[in-house]
Protein backbone atom coordinates (compact mmCIF):
# COMPACT_ATOMS: atom_id res chain seq x y z
CA UNK A 1 0.00 0.00 0.00
CA UNK A 2 1.16 3.90 -0.85
CA UNK A 3 2.69 5.60 1.93
CA UNK A 4 0.71 8.79 1.33
CA UNK A 5 -2.55 6.64 1.49
CA UNK A 6 -1.12 5.24 4.81
CA UNK A 7 -0.53 9.15 5.93
CA UNK A 8 -3.95 10.55 4.07
CA UNK A 9 -5.57 7.38 6.09
CA UNK A 10 -3.98 8.59 9.32
CA UNK A 11 -4.39 12.25 9.30
CA UNK A 12 -7.79 11.47 8.36
CA UNK A 13 -8.45 9.24 11.57
CA UNK A 14 -6.90 12.12 14.14
CA UNK A 15 -9.03 14.41 12.27
CA UNK A 16 -11.66 12.76 12.93
CA UNK A 17 -10.54 12.13 16.47
CA UNK A 18 -10.48 15.83 17.14
CA UNK A 19 -14.39 15.83 15.53
CA UNK A 20 -15.65 13.47 18.09
CA UNK A 21 -13.81 15.47 20.95
CA UNK A 22 -15.90 18.38 20.45
CA UNK A 23 -18.82 16.64 19.60
CA UNK A 24 -18.80 15.32 22.70
CA UNK A 25 -18.25 18.80 24.21
CA UNK A 26 -20.46 19.80 23.10
CA UNK A 27 -22.57 17.25 24.49
CA UNK A 28 -21.42 18.41 27.92
CA UNK A 29 -22.12 21.67 27.23
CA UNK A 30 -25.29 21.29 26.59
CA UNK A 31 -26.11 18.45 29.00
CA UNK A 32 -28.36 21.69 31.59
CA UNK A 33 -30.49 22.48 28.46
CA UNK A 34 -33.71 21.17 28.17
CA UNK A 35 -36.32 20.66 25.47
CA UNK A 36 -37.78 17.50 23.70
CA UNK A 37 -36.03 18.47 20.60
CA UNK A 38 -32.76 19.32 22.35
CA UNK A 39 -33.13 15.68 24.25
CA UNK A 40 -33.92 14.04 20.95
CA UNK A 41 -30.59 15.53 18.79
CA UNK A 42 -28.63 15.02 21.79
CA UNK A 43 -29.97 11.36 21.79
CA UNK A 44 -28.90 11.31 18.10
CA UNK A 45 -25.82 13.19 18.43
CA UNK A 46 -24.45 10.45 21.06
CA UNK A 47 -25.26 7.83 19.00
CA UNK A 48 -23.44 9.05 16.31
CA UNK A 49 -20.60 9.57 17.98
CA UNK A 50 -20.62 5.72 19.47
CA UNK A 51 -20.93 4.43 16.25
CA UNK A 52 -18.27 6.99 14.73
CA UNK A 53 -15.95 5.44 17.52
CA UNK A 54 -16.72 1.98 16.87
CA UNK A 55 -15.76 2.66 12.67
CA UNK A 56 -12.21 4.26 13.68
CA UNK A 57 -11.40 1.80 15.97
CA UNK A 58 -12.20 -0.85 13.36
CA UNK A 59 -10.35 1.31 10.61
CA UNK A 60 -7.30 1.63 13.47
CA UNK A 61 -7.37 -2.36 13.80
CA UNK A 62 -6.92 -2.86 10.03
CA UNK A 63 -3.94 -0.61 9.20
CA UNK A 64 -2.60 -2.11 12.29
CA UNK A 65 -3.34 -6.03 10.65
CA UNK A 66 -1.74 -4.97 7.25
CA UNK A 67 1.16 -2.67 8.83
CA UNK A 68 1.59 -6.12 10.51
CA UNK A 69 1.46 -8.78 7.14
CA UNK A 70 3.72 -6.41 5.30
CA UNK A 71 6.14 -5.93 8.07
CA UNK A 72 6.00 -10.18 8.46
CA UNK A 73 6.99 -10.59 4.50
CA UNK A 74 9.70 -7.94 4.70
CA UNK A 75 11.23 -9.78 7.38
CA UNK A 76 10.68 -13.55 5.64
CA UNK A 77 12.21 -11.35 2.09
CA UNK A 78 14.97 -10.48 3.97
CA UNK A 79 15.85 -13.32 5.84
CA UNK A 80 15.73 -15.61 2.27
CA UNK A 81 17.80 -12.97 0.44
CA UNK A 82 20.13 -11.14 2.75
CA UNK A 83 22.83 -9.55 -0.13
CA UNK A 84 19.48 -8.51 -2.04
CA UNK A 85 18.79 -6.76 0.81
CA UNK A 86 21.51 -5.50 1.38
CA UNK A 87 21.69 -3.92 -1.99
CA UNK A 88 19.01 -2.17 -2.02
CA UNK A 89 19.37 -0.40 1.23
CA UNK A 90 22.53 0.45 0.10
CA UNK A 91 21.25 1.92 -2.58
CA UNK A 92 17.99 4.03 -0.85
CA UNK A 93 20.99 5.49 1.31
CA UNK A 94 22.66 6.85 -1.72
CA UNK A 95 19.97 8.34 -3.04
CA UNK A 96 19.14 9.75 0.18
CA UNK A 97 22.01 10.77 0.62
CA UNK A 98 22.31 12.87 -3.02
CA UNK A 99 18.75 14.47 -2.21
CA UNK A 100 20.33 15.45 0.63
CA UNK A 101 23.23 16.72 -0.37
CA UNK A 102 21.34 18.81 -2.86
CA UNK A 103 19.62 20.95 -0.77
Amino acid sequence: MDARVIDSRDKLVADFKVVLADAEELLKATASQSGEKVAGLRTKLEDNVRSARMRIAEAQQGVTDRTKVAAQATDTYVREHPWQSIGIAAAAGAVVGMLINRR
